[in-house]
Formats: C-alpha cells, sequence, structure tokens
C-alpha cells in the first residue's frame, strides 16, 4: 500500500511538472504574439540570418520606400564592382524632378555626386534622388528594376517582386514580404557595412546648385529609432496610404547586429514600438559566440602529388547564436581531416571540416579547405625527381 501511494505521489508530481511547462510554453508564445501590434514583423540576427522572431513573416505586402533597400545594394554592388564611384556626378532628369512623395527637390539638370546622392535615398528617403541613381547606373528606372527583381530572386527573396525603384506605386504588382525585407536588409548591412555610416546620421545638409544659384537644404532621417533607442544604427523607413508604416531598423550591442522588420503598422509611433520591442525582445535571448578561426591548422598528406602536402584554411569564421537567453560556454572544436588525400588538389577544395561541440552535441560546423593547388605527379616528374636524387 505505502509502495502504491508512492507511485501515486510521483506520477502527481510528473503530471503537475508537464501541466506547468504547458502553461509556460503558452504563456511564452502568448506573450510572443502580442509582442508588436502590426500584422507583420521579423527580427533576425545579421551575421547568422537566424530568424528570431516572426509575425505572418510570409504574407505579401506594400513595401512603400524600404523598397529602396534593394536600390541601395545595387549601388552598393556598382561601388564594389568599380562601375561607379563615390565622387562620380549624377545629373538629375526631368522625369526624377517629378517624383512626388518624400523628396529632396533635384532640379531637371542638377548635378550632385553619389556620396551625396546615398544620403538622400538614405537620410531623407528621396524619391527624385533614387531615381536619379537607377538612371545613372542602368539608363532608364525599368531597366534599374529589372536589375533589383533579378538581384531579389538571388537573394531568396521568392515573395517580392518591384514595379518602381522607390516604392511611390500603389501597383499591386509592387508586393514583398517581411521576411524578404529581412533577407534583403542583412544583404546591405552585411555586405556593405559601409552603409550605416549614413544611415545613422540623424542630420545633415546637401547643397543644390541650380540656374537659381546655391542653397542648402536640410536631411533629416526618417527613423525615429536613431535618437530613442540605444544601439540602432538605421536603416529605412517606408509609408504610403496602401503600405501604412514599415521600418527595417538595424541595432548593435554587445557585438550582436539584430535586424527588425515591422510592415503595414497603423501609424507611425506603432511601427516604431513594434520595432523597440522586437529589438528588445531579442537582446534579451540572445548570446553570440564567435571564432574567427585565426590558428594555423595542420596540413593534409597528397599521395601521387608534385607536393608531398596541401596546406589549409578555414572557409570563414564560426557563429553561433544561442537564443535561450542563456550565456554559450566555449565550445569544443575538433578537426575532421582525413589523413591522405589523392592528388590533384585544387585551392578551394574541400578537405575536411571543423565541429563545434558543447556536451558532446555538434552546434555547428565550418568547411575546412585546401588553401594551394597541388598538382598530380606524372611520369616526367617523377623522372626529374629521380635525376635530381642522383646527382
Amino acid at each position: 500500500m505505502g509502495r502504491k501511494r508512492a507511485w501515486l505521489g510521483v506520477l502527481l508530481c510528473l503530471a503537475l511538472t508537464v501541466q506547468l511547462c504547458i502553461r509556460v510554453r503558452a504563456q511564452e508564445e502568448e506573450a510572443q504574439s502580442v509582442l508588436i501590434e502590426a500584422p507583420s514583423g521579423v527580427l533576425m540576427e545579421a551575421s547568422t540570418g537566424q530568424v528570431i522572431y516572426a509575425k505572418d513573416a510570409e504574407t505579401r505586402r506594400s513595401p512603400a520606400s524600404i523598397t529602396k533597400i534593394m536600390t541601395l545594394i545595387l549601388i552598393f554592388d556598382a561601388l564594389e564592382n568599380g562601375t561607379l564611384h563615390m565622387e562620380d556626378m549624377v545629373t538629375a532628369s526631368a522625369y526624377a524632378q517629378s517624383m512626388g512623395g518624400s523628396q529632396v527637390f533635384l532640379e531637371e539638370g542638377e548635378q550632385q555626386n553619389v556620396e551625396t546622392m546615398i544620403k538622400c535615398i538614405v537620410i531623407a528617403s528621396g524619391n527624385d534622388a533614387s531615381v536619379a541613381m537607377a538612371e545613372h547606373l542602368a539608363g532608364s528606372e525599368q531597366e534599374f528594376v529589372n536589375r533589383m527583381n533579378e538581384r531579389a530572386k538571388g537573394l531568396g527573396m521568392e515573395n517580392t517582386h518591384f514595379e518602381d525603384c522607390c516604392g511611390l506605386t500603389d501597383s499591386a504588382n509592387h508586393y514583398t514580404t517581411a521576411q524578404d525585407v529581412a533577407l534583403m536588409s542583412r544583404e546591405l548591412v552585411v555586405s556593405y557595412p559601409k552603409i550605416l555610416e549614413y544611415s545613422s546620421i540623424w542630420m545633415d545638409t546637401m547643397i543644390h546648385n541650380t540656374r537659381r544659384g546655391s542653397s542648402e537644404f536640410g536631411l533629416t532621417n526618417t527613423n525615429k529609432l536613431i535618437r530613442s533607442y540605444d544601439g540602432c544604427v538605421g536603416l529605412k523607413t517606408g509609408s504610403t496610404s496602401l503600405a501604412k508604416y514599415c521600418v527595417s531598423a538595424v541595432a548593435q550591442r554587445n557585438g550582436i547586429s539584430l535586424i527588425a522588420v515591422v510592415m503595414a503598422a497603423p501609424d507611425y509611433k506603432a511601427r516604431f514600438r513594434d520595432g523597440a520591442a522586437m529589438l528588445n525582445y531579442g537582446f534579451s535571448k540572445c548570446s553570440l559566440y564567435v571564432d574567427e578561426n585565426q590558428e594555423k591548422l595542420p596540413p593534409v598528406a597528397v599521395e601521387k602529388g608534385k607536393k608531398e602536402e596541401a596546406s589549409c584554411e578555414y572557409e570563414a569564421p564560426f557563429r553561433y547564436l544561442n537564443v535561450d537567453g542563456a550565456a554559450i560556454g566555449e565550445p569544443e572544436k575538433k578537426l575532421v581531416l582525413p589523413d591522405k588525400i589523392k592528388a590533384p588538389v585544387k585551392k578551394g577544395d574541400v578537405l575536411g571540416k571543423a565541429q563545434y561541440l558543447v556536451d558532446g552535441k555538434v552546434l555547428g560546423e565550418v568547411n575546412i579547405l585546401s588553401s594551394e593547388d597541388v598538382e598530380k605527379a606524372d611520369f616526367l616528374y617523377y623522372l626529374k625527381w629521380s635525376a635530381q636524387q642522383i646527382f
């Protein structure tokens, strides 16, 4: 009888524990569901691309001026490949001047350098500056938009289609999702971190030089989180009657960069509240482990090669994002390399991997590559080698 009571007690404790866990989990899910007021949102860690929070992230919505994130990607692509330079002069067309909405009031024939145009786009959200840059790079806005859509496909933005370069259109065929906005935001800030030097500027000025003379024009950042949220360094806002209020905000703290995307918020204050709420949630939950992989790796023996060994290098640093609120201990690194490989070996060939483990569980891994070519030894090579050994 005593044993039965003991077992009943154990079963009761287990049942209460399971019930408590279910209730806590349900409360956590409920808290997440009401984290933001806007219908769609995504929180992503930039260096890993890991999504920490998502709400209706795949619904297609009008993006308004956060469209310009892709415009900026193409501008920085051109700067990277050398077809564009910061000091290049860009001439505004009559069409660019005709843009409505947010603008910096460029006049037909007015010239500004590329750096000023970037500031006009990212700080003041200038539609006219966006179109002027599109025409400068592609000859026409439509050709530039074609390039935007191709770039989006390359980033895996499966639910995105652009019809203009600034987001001014109300066309139903101009759409994206919170998930896709996070993807293109990550591409911009990770590939071209210099953008943050511009997107974090609160106020600046430009000089209009036109037929009527010179005049100063003030640029004020449309992203109010720059001033109200600790660590915010950009990125882009947008609003139209169709899109309502959107923002993609980037904030950095303790080596962690978070991207908070809000779409279709009911008012401009709500988008910033929602952005701040997601960022607060992320910084409270996340810790990032980074191994830059700087130490020298052992070489791998090469069979029948013109060299006896192939030197190795890591493909990339290792990053692991923990989102349960706990700090990450120092993982154990395990090198998985073969004793010997056969020639030929090409630089960049995957030779093995580095695994990162905590308590025997693999957190992740990084490829180990050959850092050199090793040709296969042929008959003439062995003949020459033999002659050298004899003489």
